[in-house]
C-alpha cells in the first residue's frame, strides 16, 4: 500500500526556549493520527555502524526534592483523570488492535494482542495477514525472556568465530529483556502514569510546554542506567500526550557529490553530504585524508542523537478507566508506526501458559 507524506510544522515553547518541530504522517485518515499533542521531534553510501565512536552521555544530576514533589502532584492528578481507584485496581489488561508499520514506501498491516499482568508480565503477539509468515511473540515474565519463534543458537563455523558461551547467551537474553521493559514503559505510561515494579522509574518536574491546544507539564522520567524520557501531560485534561527520548542514528549515509540521493532512507538514519572522492590514481596521502574526513563526518553525525516519540490519543472510557485507543510512533520527522486499539479488557483472566518461555 503506497502512501503520501505531508508535513505539519508546530511551534512548541519549553520554558523560555522555542522549538520548531515537524510531524510527518501518512495522508490516509483511517489510521487515526493523534490530533493533540503535536510536539517535538533522514548517492553512494559509505558503510559503517551508527554506534561507533558515539560518546557515552554524562549521568544527569539528581532531581531536586521540589521538582519531585511537583511531579508527584501532576501524576496524582493524571491518575485521577484516568480513573483513580479503578485505574489502581487494574491487575490484568488485554488489548487487541491493528498496527500499520512503515517499511520502505509501504505500510505493513499487523494484527496484535497484548497481555499485561501486573506487576511483571508482558506479552505482545503479532500477525501479518499480508505476509506469509508465522506469528511472532515477545515479552517478559519477571527476568525471563519470552520470544517466539525461538531464535536459533549461533554455531561455530570453520574459520569463523567460536560459538557464544552460555554466559554470553544469558547476557544477550538479559539485554533483550531490558529493551522490552523499556519499550513497555514508553507505551504503558500513557495508560498507567506510574512507576512499574518490573522497571522502576523516578519522576521530576522539568518544564512547561506551550502548544496550540494549551499548556502541558513536562516531566523527566528516569530508569536504570541512562534511561531517560520526557513525559508530556496536558494541564487542562491531565491526560498524557506523549513521551520522547533520544538515541543515536540507526545508520549514517555519507553521500558523494554528483551522485543521486538515496531513493529512501530508513527512519532514524541520517544523510550527510560528503566530500568528493579522490581519483583512483590519486596519491595515497590524498586517499588517507579523504578517509579521515569521511570518518570525522560520520562520527559527528553519530554523536548527534535522533528524537523518538510515542503519541497517545483518543482516550475513551473502558469500565470507568480512560485508555488511549490510538498511538503513533515517530523517529525524527518520520512516522514509523500507527496503532489503533479495537478492544481493551480489564481484569480478565489470562492463561498462565501465555507467559511461559519456550524451551
Amino acid at each position: 500500500m503506497r502512501f503520501a507524506v505531508r508535513s505539519l510544522l508546530v511551534v512548541l515553547t519549553v520554558s523560555s526556549a522555542a522549538a520548531v518541530v515537524a510531524q510527518d504522517r501518512p495522508a490516509a485518515p483511517a489510521a487515526g493520527v493523534p490530533a493533540a499533542g503535536q510536539m517535538p521531534s533522514g548517492g553512494t553510501a559509505v558503510p559503517g555502524t551508527a554506534r561507533q565512536g558515539v560518546p557515552v552521555p554524562p549521568q544527569a544530576p539528581p532531581p531536586s526534592p521540589a521538582s519531585i514533589e511537583r511531579a508527584n502532584q501532576i501524576l496524582a492528578a493524571a491518575r485521577t483523570a484516568l480513573g483513580g481507584p479503578k485505574l489502581a485496581a487494574i491487575k490484568t489488561l488485554v488489548a487487541n488492535g491493528r498496527t500499520k508499520r512503515v517499511r520502505g514506501n509501504n505500510l505493513v498491516p499487523i494484527e496484535f494482542e497484548i497481555n499485561i499482568e501486573l506487576p511483571d508480565k508482558y506479552l505482545r503477539k503479532d500477525e501479518s495477514p499480508a505476509e506469509e509468515t508465522d506469528p511472532t511473540s515477545s515479552g517478559f515474565n519477571s527476568t525471563m525472556l519470552i520470544q517466539l519463534p525461538v531464535p536459533p543458537t549461533p554455531q561455530a563455523r570453520a574459520g569463523g568465530p567460536p560459538a557464544p558461551t552460555q554466559a554470553q547467551l544469558d547476557a544477550q537474553k538479559s539485554a533483550r529483556v531490558t529493551t522490552l521493559k523499556q519499550d513497555f514503559v514508553r507505551f504503558a505510561l500513557g495508560m498507567f502514569v506510574d512507576s512499574f515494579e518490573t522497571y522502576p522509574l523516578t519522576f521530576a518536574y522539568a518544564a512547561q510546554a506551550e502548544a496550540p491546544q494549551g499548556k502541558a507539564d513536562v516531566l523527566d522520567v528516569r530508569g536504570a542506567g541512562n534511561f531517560l524520557l520526557k513525559f508530556y501531560i496536558y494541564q487542562g485534561t491531565h491526560l498524557p500526550i506523549m513521551v520522547s527520548w533520544t538515541l543515536p542514528p540507526t545508520n549514517v549515509i555519507v553521500t558523494v557529490p554528483g551522485q543521486p540521493a538515496p531513493a529512501s532512507v530508513a527512519p532514524g538514519a541520517v544523510v550527510v553530504n560528503g566530500p568528493a572522492a579522490p581519483a583512483a590514481n590519486a596519491a595515497q596521502a590524498d586517499k588517507d585524508a579523504y578517509a579521515k574526513e569521511v570518518l570525522a563526518l560520520r562520527q559527528k553525525a553519530q554523536a548527534t542523537p535522533v528524537e523518538h516519540r510515542i503519541y497517545y490519543a483518543d482516550y475513551r472510557d473502558v469500565d470507568g478507566v480512560q485508555l488511549p485507543f490510538r498511538l503513533r510512533r515517530a523517529i525524527g520527522t518520520d512516522t514509523t508506526e500507527e496503532t489503533t486499539f479495537d478492544r481493551f479488557r480489564i481484569n480478565t483472566k489470562i492463561d498462565p501458559k501465555k507467559f511461559e518461555s519456550a524451551k
